[in-house]
């Protein structure tokens, strides 16, 4: 059996050497996994930036895809299926850390009384949870699941709107021209979810206050649509040790069910040498990490590669 990974997947190949010793591990950077490097793997573990669809998977062996990420939008699921390659993402593995960036850029925008969370999963869970913790009147908007207030009303009444959907056709542009006339003047928006959630143009031209961690054609951002937000980063919220960890778990354990191999518990430091791997404790970490990205635009890629995680 042969597994190709992306090299940033941490603890994964160690532990594959480890505890599936008959297993071939071949990690890679992203920008080497193409078709002719996966021709002979029968599983592929992927991040975002690889993109998995027909021109990729046609013609090799592979049986199975795994993202060690929450979204799944660069994967053709449909192909996947149509073909009998299983598929699988990792909801929830890095919802607290994303929480942690939304409660840091909280801090950066100062005293606020109402906040709109769309999109009512894992994060958004998370987050409501925080944001009433800290006083907070919250509102919800999550059409599928029939969840909370209709999404013009979240538009209208509240001072800070977040987002937390996946990417796929009924949420590309859900933030648009219409819904960010609806907004008070003084609210703010914030994009930690996907870029293309957030129409960036109609942003740019409604003159309100936003913070964006996604962008629409990342790495390869709209340098002035960086330079008019009040706090940016390089789509790095949910990027923890402990997020990380836990999409490597979750990779391993379909792995192992799906080709009945021996489960493999894992078991990974902390930067400290401490059990518990807590967030930046430093006041102003995302402030700091925008004045970077907005010296350094140029290096979106490096900046997110080189991110000391959390």
């Amino acid at each position: 059996m042969k597994i190709v990974a992306d090299i940033d997947i941490p603890f994964l190949a160690e532990a594959v050497k480890q505890y599936w010793p008959d297993v071939q591990i071949y990690p890679m950077k992203s920008e080497e996994i193409d078709h002719s490097a996966i021709l002979d793997a029968d599983v592929l573990l992927v991040r975002t930036r690889t993109l998995v669809n027909e021109n990729l998977l046609k013609g090799t062996r592979v049986k199975m895809v795994c993202t060690a990420t929450i979204g799944f939008d660069h994967i053709d699921t449909v192909y996947c299926e149509n073909h009998g390659i299983q598929w699988i993402s990792c909801p929830g593995c890095n919802a607290q850390a994303v929480c942690d960036y939304i409660e840091e850029a909280l801090d950066e925008i100062g005293p606020r009384q109402t906040i709109g969370i769309v999109g009512v999963g894992h994060v958004g869970v998370l987050v409501a949870q925080m944001a009433k913790k800290r006083g907070y009147k919250v509102l919800l908007n999550d059409p599928p699941k029939g969840i909370g207030v209709p999404l013009s009303e979240i538009a209208e009444k509240c001072d800070i709107i977040t987002f937390h959907t996946p990417l796929d056709k009924s949420t590309y542009h859900l933030c648009n021209e219409a819904f960010l006339k609806r907004c008070k003047s003084e609210a703010v928006i914030i994009n930690a979810a996907r870029g293309g959630v957030v129409d960036e143009q109609a942003l740019l031209a409604s003159g309100l206050t936003y913070i964006l961690d996604t962008w629409e054609g990342e790495p390869r951002i709209n340098h002035q649509v960086l330079q008019k937000a009040y706090l940016a980063s390089m789509h790095i919220a949910g990027y923890s040790l402990q997020g990380k960890a836990n999409a490597t778990q979750m990779c391993l354990n379909a792995i192992a069910r799906a080709f009945l191999l021996p489960n493999i518990s894992l078991e990974y430091p902390s930067k400290s040498g401490e059990k518990d791997i807590k967030g930046d404790s430093e006041p102003g970490w995302l402030r700091r990490i925008s004045n970077q990205l907005k010296d350094h635009p140029e290096a979106f890629e490096q900046l997110r590669k080189e991110y000391p995680l959390r």
